[in-house]
C-alpha cells in the first residue's frame, strides 16, 4: 500500500491534511552526552552503512550493527549535567514537546554490569517496537523496517527494504515538505515532521505524524518514524466541532460565521470564479423577551431550536434552486444570519428573505405551547471586492434596525443614502455637546407682525448650527437629537440667555418705542430636566428684561401631556408674568378642554391650516379654501372667548394676510413679513417702522 494524502479534511476540522516543521538544532556540541554512573567510553550499538556484511541469520536487506561510542552521538551539552540525573530529554533534543499516543518517552537503557549489550538485543528491541520505524539511507531508500510499519503499511517490514520511503508516506505530495526531506537526507537540515492522512489496508483512513531525524554522522542513514494520531485528530475535530457550533440550535455559532465570511471576503475565494458578490440576511426575532420573561427560558431555547429549523430548511430549498446553500447561523441571543456566497443581486436576497417570513408566520407547538413569532430581517447584498466584514454586518445591522422601526415582520433592503443620513446624524449627534462649548450656534429672529395694522409685535428666536463641515443647520437637523441626548438642557438655556439679552438690548436702543417680545422655543426635556422656572428667573433678573416681555412655545403634544411637574413650572412661569403659547395647535391631541386648565396665553395655528386658505380653481387662480378656512375662523373665536389671542404661522401672502385679518387673527408669521434674519436686520426693521 501506498501513502497517500487524500481528501478534503474534514468539514469541523480546518488542519491543513500536510504540515511540515522544520526543526533546526544549533546548539554547540562540544562535549559528549553523559548519563549517571556511566562513562564517555560506554558504547552503544549502531545499524551499519549498506556496505557492511549481513550478519548470520539476519534477513535480507537488514545489516549486523556494531560498537559506536556514546560520545559520538549528536547531542548538545546541557548545564544541567549532574550525578544521578538526565540531561538531554527528548523535549530538549528535538525543540518540540509533543505527546505520541501509545508511545512512552523514556531515556535509553543505560547498560550496567552483567547487562547484555549484544547487537541482537538491540535488533530484537527494534524489530519489536510497536512505533512503527525504518532506516532510510542517503538516497531515500528502505534498508530496515520493523513488524509495526509493516503492519501499517499492509505488507511485511522484508517487503518494505529498498522501497522509495517518500513514496511510502506521501512525502513528495507537495513541494516545502519534499524539499525538507531532501535537505535531512543530505545531513543540511536536523529534522523533519509532517502531517499526513494514509489509507490503512483496511480501507479506512489514518492521520499519522511523520518524523525523519538523522542517525549519527557514519552510519550514512536517517530513522523515519510514523505515529498514529487519528484519535487525536478526531479528538480535535470534535472539540473544535463543540467550539464553533451553538448547543442549543446546533447551528455554526458567532465564531464559524465570521471565520467563513472572513474566508468569502479574501481575494482568492472570488477572484478565480462565482458571482464575486455576497449577501446577508441578518435575523432578529420580534417579541422574544416576552417568551423567556413569561414562559421561561427552557420554553425560548426550544423555540430558537424550532426556529432554527425552519431557518434551515430555508435555506436547503434555496440551496436547491440556486446549486449553493447559504450558511445558516445562530449569532447571540435571538439573532441568527443567512449568508449567501457567490449572490446573484438583491433578489436572491429578497426572495430568501421572503422565504423566511413566511415559513415563521406558522405557530409553533413546543409541549402543548402553541407560539407564534414574526421576525424582523435586515438585507445587504453587494460586491465581495473592497467590503470587510466590520462593514458588512455594521450595514446588516443597520438595515435589521429599519425593519424595525418601519413596523417590524419584515424585511428590509439596505439603503446608502438613507445609511448616509444616519451616518450624518451620527455624526452630528457625536459633536453636538462640544458645538456649544465652541460657540458654533447663532440665532436668528423673525418678526411677529400685527394683522390689524402690520407694526412688529415681537420676534421668534429661531437657532441656527453653523456646522463646520455641514454648513449651516436648521433646527429640525439637530433638536431632536439634543433631546434623545440631553444636550436640550444646555443648548435651550443657551437659546434664553442669548434671547433675553437681545430683546433687552434693543429695549435700550429704542426707550422711546414700545418694547418688544421674544419668543423661544422650549422641549418638555427642559422642563423634566432642569428646573426651567429658576433658569427663566435668573436668566430675566441677569438680563433685566421685563417677565412679559417674554413668550414661551411649546408643542401641542408636549402641553396637552403635561401633568405633575410639567403643569406645575407652566403655571409657575404664567404666575411670574411669563407668557405661555402652544405651538403647532391644530396638528396634535387638539384636546381643548386642557384650554381652559392650562396657563397658556397665545395659540400658534398650525402652518398648514393657512396654506389650505387657497386653491388651484378651475380657471387656474387661488381662491380660499372654505372648509380651511371656517376651521381657523372656529379656532379664533374659541381663543378669544378664552381671553388668548391668535397667531398664524406660515403666511406667505397677501391674500392670506387679508382672510385671516377679517377672520380676527391678532398676529401673524410668515415670509410675506420676514424671513428668519440676523439681529442687525430686526434692528434695521424696527427703525425702519416707527
Amino acid at each position: 500500500m501506498s501513502g497517500t494524502s487524500e481528501g478534503p479534511t474534514p468539514t469541523a476540522d480546518l488542519i491543513r491534511s500536510a504540515v511540515t516543521e522544520r526543526h533546526i538544532d544549533t546548539s554547540p556540541r562540544t562535549s559528549p552526552r553523559t548519563y549517571a554512573g556511566v562513562p564517555p567510553s560506554a558504547s552503544v550499538p549502531a545499524v551499519s552503512p549498506p556496505d557492511a556484511s549481513p550478519c548470520a541469520g539476519a534477513s535480507p536487506g537488514t545489516y549486523a550493527p556494531e560498537e559506536t561510542p556514546l560520545d559520538t552521538l549528536d547531542t548538545p551539552e546541557s548545564p544541567l549535567d549532574t550525578p544521578g540525573s538526565i540531561s538531554d530529554t527528548p523535549e530538549s533534543m528535538t525543540g518540540v514537546s509533543e505527546s505520541v499516543p501509545g508511545v512512552a518517552l523514556i531515556p535509553p537503557a543505560i547498560p550496567s554490569a552483567g547487562t547484555s549489550t549484544s547487537p541482537d538485543a538491540f535488533r530484537a528491541a527494534f524489530g519489536a517496537a510497536p512505533l512503527p520505524m525504518a532506516v532510510v539511507d542517503r538516497e531515500g531508500l528502505v534498508v530496515t523496517a520493523n513488524e509495526s510499519l509493516g503492519a501499517l503499511l499492509g505488507t511485511g517490514s522484508g517487503a518494505l527494504v529498498g522501497r522509495i520511503a517518500a513514496d511510502l508516506v506521501d512525502l513528495a505530495s507537495d513541494a516545502r515538505t519534499w524539499h525538507a526531506y531532501r535537505e535531512v537526507l543530505r545531513g543540511r537540515q536536523a529534522r523533519l515532521r509532517c502531517t499526513r492522512r494514509l489509507k490503512h489496508p483496511d480501507g479506512h483512513s489514518l492521520w499519522v505524524q511523520v518524523t525523519v531525524a538523522p542517525l549519527p554522522a557514519q552510519e550514512e542513514a536517517v530513522l523515519l518514524s510514523i505515529a498514529d494520531i487519528s484519535a487525536r485528530r478526531e479528538l480535535q475535530a470534535r472539540l473544535r466541532h463543540l467550539q464553533m457550533h451553538d448547543p442549543v440550535t446546533r447551528l455554526p455559532n458567532r465564531t464559524l460565521f465570521f471565520e467563513r465570511l472572513s474566508s468569502a471576503l479574501e481575494a482568492e475565494a472570488y477572484e478565480e470564479g462565482g458571482t464575486g458578490r455576497i449577501g446577508l440576511c441578518y435575523l432578529d426575532l420580534d417579541g422574544f423577551k416576552a417568551v423567556n420573561d413569561t414562559l421561561g427560558h427552557r420554553v425560548g431555547d426550544r423555540l430558537l431550536a424550532a426556529v432554527a429549523e425552519r431557518l434551515t430548511r430555508c435555506a436547503d430549498e434555496a440551496g436547491y434552486a440556486r446549486g449553493a446553500t447559504p450558511l445558516v447561523a445562530r449569532l447571540g441571543g435571538d439573532e441568527f444570519a443567512l449568508l449567501v456566497e457567490d449572490s446573484t443581486g438583491t433578489d436572491q436576497l429578497a426572495d430568501l428573505a421572503e422565504s423566511v417570513l413566511k415559513s415563521l408566520q406558522a405557530p409553533f407547538d413546543l409541549s402543548g405551547q402553541r407560539l407564534s413569532v414574526s421576525a424582523s430581517i435586515g438585507v445587504v447584498e453587494r460586491r465581495a471586492a473592497g467590503t470587510s466584514a466590520t462593514h458588512l454586518m455594521q450595514a446588516a445591522d443597520t438595515t435589521l434596525y429599519w425593519a424595525k422601526a418601519d413596523g417590524k415582520g419584515r424585511w428590509t433592503l439596505f439603503d446608502p443614502e438613507r445609511n448616509a443620513h444616519r451616518m450624518t446624524r451620527q455624526a452630528l449627534s457625536s459633536t453636538l455637546r462640544a458645538a456649544i462649548d465652541r460657540n458654533e450656534f447663532a440665532l436668528e429672529y423673525q418678526p411677529l407682525v400685527g394683522m390689524a395694522d402690520g407694526g412688529v409685535r415681537g420676534v421668534e428666536a429661531l437657532v441656527r448650527w453653523n456646522h463646520p463641515q455641514f454648513g449651516t443647520l436648521t433646527p429640525n437637523r439637530f433638536i431632536g437629537l439634543a433631546e434623545e441626548d440631553g444636550s436640550i438642557v444646555q443648548l435651550g438655556r443657551w437659546v434664553l440667555a442669548t434671547a433675553c439679552r437681545q430683546a433687552r438690548r434693543w429695549q435700550l436702543d429704542r426707550p422711546d418705542a414700545v418694547p418688544i417680545f421674544v419668543s423661544v422655543n422650549v422641549a418638555v426635556r427642559q422642563v423634566w430636566d432642569s428646573d426651567l422656572v429658576a433658569d427663566v428667573a435668573e436668566i430675566l433678573a441677569e438680563t433685566g428684561l421685563a417677565p412679559h416681555l417674554l413668550q414661551l412655545e411649546l408643542t401641542e403634544s408636549a402641553v396637552m401631556g403635561s401633568a405633575g411637574r410639567p403643569l406645575q413650572a407652566l403655571q409657575a412661569l404664567s404666575d411670574m408674568g411669563v407668557r405661555i403659547a402652544i405651538d403647532d395647535f391644530g396638528t396634535g391631541y387638539s384636546n381643548l378642554a386642557y384650554l381652559s386648565r392650562l396657563p397658556v396665553s397665545v395659540l400658534k395655528l398650525d402652518g398648514s391650516f393657512v396654506r389650505g386658505f387657497q386653491y388651484e380653481g378651475p380657471d387656474g387662480g387661488a381662491h380660499p379654501n372654505p372648509a380651511d378656512e371656517v376651521i381657523v375662523e372656529a379656532l379664533i373665536q374659541l381663543a378669544h372667548r378664552l381671553g388668548l389671542t391668535v397667531t398664524a404661522e406660515c403666511v406667505e401672502t397677501a391674500s392670506q394676510a387679508t382672510r385671516l385679518r377679517g377672520i380676527g387673527c391678532d398676529t401673524g408669521q410668515g415670509w410675506l413679513y420676514s424671513r428668519p434674519v440676523a439681529p442687525d436686520r430686526i434692528s434695521a426693521l424696527l427703525t425702519a417702522s416707527s
